[in-house]
């Protein structure tokens, strides 16, 4: 590992100079302007993989959501292992940005800030660095196992077009083992192996009251108020100890298995501490579990978008014709996409006043079911070791607060899969001012370049 830290220091500059010039690329996902963009982003990256070594390198998808393929497959009897993330980014508004503009990546503190840095450019480049110094300190001419890359363009808007890109290209895709790496860590001085990841179910809920804005002094009182009504079911779906009221919610809910809830409370966690690095100013949630609990193994439930009337501007003083909110449940085992989302239908209809009409929809094509792989997988085991190795300190256990592919491409492939990234909760993903540890980015490509030789 001495060999693995000192050849990933000295291309330290490098490294560095890579990530800023991928990062400068704007490859939001979602809007047109931008597909350019993702295009030459995605294109970028095959050029990368190519420098590395991959004999053979593909983009693949529509010209909106491009995803680059890459496979060094020299390894006859040896582990094929799939590596999956994304480079498309989300959306920005750049006057909140005070660090650096969000495309024009800055390299301060020990950190790189520009959107992507850390979700996932960094992720994927400390794959691609890790495989580097794998060559070049075990003397090989490929790696140690078969490689395969496929990194898509539009996680950040549902990987809706995935499975589809999957079943297109499945006689390309077979491998063993999948490496997820679009995840965090738990601190950068104490990090933890990833054995789950909560799905989510996203809803849109347009509730509409008068035909038209009208101006509330000729209607005030009567007339149905979209805003009021939208509220007061928001403000019914948690009840008063955290818990979300949607009938039958909690029926599917697994408790985490045993030694789960010992192994995240074993790691280093004080109030102040989390609060300081997840910038969330006070702690809520559900009565009866931990903070760590609640980000890895209980649902949650989140209004992460609402409007209606006027937010900006000068106000008209008019009952508004309509308001709309975009709430996300984040699920966990053995929940369902679809039970979930016929619970969310059930619920909307039953409590939502009669006096307004709504549309709800809920988008279970683009939802995503949890995943939790055994403790003791082998591969597991051998990332825990890797991860000793790139980081210096045994690593305790985590899961994945956030949501993603995990389980589409677990049951599509066939294959396990293991969640190894380099963020951490600190990073301000989709916020102002993203931002990556080098320190935990090069000890990230360290940990993978030990991860071949054990696999």
């Amino acid at each position: 590992m001495t060999n693995i830290s000192d050849f990933l220091g000295a291309h330290r500059a490098r490294i560095l100079d890579e990530l800023v010039g991928w990062v400068r690329l704007r490859s939001v996902a979602g809007l047109p302007e931008h597909e350019i963009d993702l295009r030459r982003s995605a294109n970028w990256l095959a050029g990368a993989l190519r420098d590395v070594g991959f004999p053979v390198t593909d983009v693949w998808g529509p010209p909106s959501a491009p995803a680059v393929y890459a496979e060094w497959c020299a390894a006859p009897g040896a582990p094929t292992v799939l590596i999956y993330s994304h480079h498309d980014v989300r959306a920005v508004k750049d006057d909140e940005w005070e660090e650096t503009p969000p495309f024009e990546p800055t390299v301060r503190d020990g950190r790189v800030y520009g959107r992507g840095a850390s979700d996932a450019k960094g992720q994927v480049l400390a794959h691609l660095w890790g495989i580097r110094a794998h060559l070049a300190t075990t003397g090989r001419d490929a790696p140690a196992v078969n490689l395969k890359f496929l990194v898509e363009g539009e996680e950040e808007v549902g990987s809706g077009t995935l499975e589809d890109l999957i079943e297109e290209h499945r006689d390309r895709l077979d491998a063993d083992l999948v490496v997820f790496s679009d995840t965090m860590l738990w601190r950068a001085d104490h990090p933890a192996v990833c054995t789950s990841a909560r799905g989510m179910v996203l809803a849109t809920l347009r509730v509409f009251g008068p035909l038209r804005d009208i101006h509330a002094g000729a209607v005030s009182g009567p007339a149905p108020n979209p805003i009021i009504a939208l509220a007061q079911l928001l403000g019914n779906l948690l009840d008063d100890k955290g818990r979300i009221t949607l009938p039958g919610f909690y029926d599917d809910v697994v408790e985490p298995p045993d030694g789960v809830r010992e192994a995240y409370a074993a790691l280093p966690f004080t109030e102040e501490d989390w609060l300081t690095r997840s910038e969330s100013r006070t702690i809520a949630g559900e009565q009866g579990y931990s903070v760590l609990e609640q980000l890895w193994a209980r649902p949650a439930v989140e209004v992460i978008g609402i409007i209606g009337g006027d937010p900006i501007g000068v106000p008209r003083s008019v009952v508004p014709a309509e308001a709309t909110a975009l709430v996300s449940f984040r699920i966990v085992p053995d929940q369902t996409v679809a039970a979930v989302a016929d619970q969310i239908r059930r619920w909307v209809a039953e409590n939502l006043s009669s006096a307004v009409e709504y549309e709800l929809t809920v988008s279970e094509e683009t939802g995503q079911e949890p995943y939790r792989i055994a403790d003791d997988h082998p591969a597991v085991l051998a990332l825990a070791d890797a991860m000793e190795d790139g980081f210096g300190k045994r690593p305790g256990r985590m899961g994945n607060a956030g949501g993603g592919p995990t389980e589409l491409l677990g049951r599509t492939l066939d294959a396990p899969v293991v969640l190894f990234g380099t963020g951490l909760p600190e990073d301000r993903w989709h916020d102002s001012d993203e931002r990556i540890s080098i320190d935990v980015l090069l000890a990230g490509a360290a940990t993978l370049a030990s991860l071949w030789t054990r696999l």
